[in-house]
């Protein structure tokens, strides 16, 4: 679409990737801290996307309400602010904390959730194919159970208009817009 682009994340292998696919792109990859953006953007920006569920990667409910002011006070007039998370809010119970993410013919990735107070433990059970069979391999991270009414009062706080709406797969997406 012509837009110039600042990709921020902490894994410098995504970026990697990123940059690998968007040769001939005006995109600039950086690696950093999310919560940084400000320093690695031009003020007054037409779009911010937060998408996946990046936010949900946040430590607390209050780096997301930091996060929401600087974005409020990058974006132009009329400039937009899209993110999308899953809403964990409300605890899956039973088979259904299991949630299968992607399978080919050689890999399968599927998800475990087990909820805490403030946050979920999400098990990545990832199974890959070998010459010799299949091999498993787990790993584990928090997640933050974040409310979608929580994101949207935390953007109108700071001047946004925000809409909440379904996304495909369980998803949510708010989009904001400035004065």
């Amino acid at each position: 679409a012509g837009y110039a682009v600042t990709a921020i994340d902490t894994s410098s292998l995504l970026l990697a990737e990123l940059q690998t696919q968007a040769v001939g792109l005006k995109v600039r990859a950086v690696e950093d801290d999310l919560l940084n953006f400000e320093q690695n953007v031009a003020h007054e920006a037409d779009l911010i996307v937060c998408m996946g569920d990046t936010l949900t990667h946040l430590s607390r409910q209050s780096d997301v309400d930091e996060l929401v002011r600087k974005v409020a006070r990058s974006l132009k007039p009329g400039g937009r602010f899209v993110a999308t998370f899953r809403d964990y809010t409300r605890p899956l119970s039973g088979p259904a904390r299991f949630i299968p993410v992607r399978s080919d013919e050689s890999r399968i990735l599927t998800c475990f959730l087990e909820y805490g107070p403030e946050h979920v433990m999400v098990h990545d059970v990832l199974h890959e194919r070998s010459g010799d069979g299949w091999q498993m391999r787990i790993s584990a991270y928090p997640k933050l159970r974040l409310s979608p009414t929580h994101v949207q009062q935390s953007l109108q706080k700071h001047g946004l208009t925000a809409v909440l709406e379904s996304a495909p797969r369980g998803m949510v997406r708010v989009v904001a817009s400035g004065a």
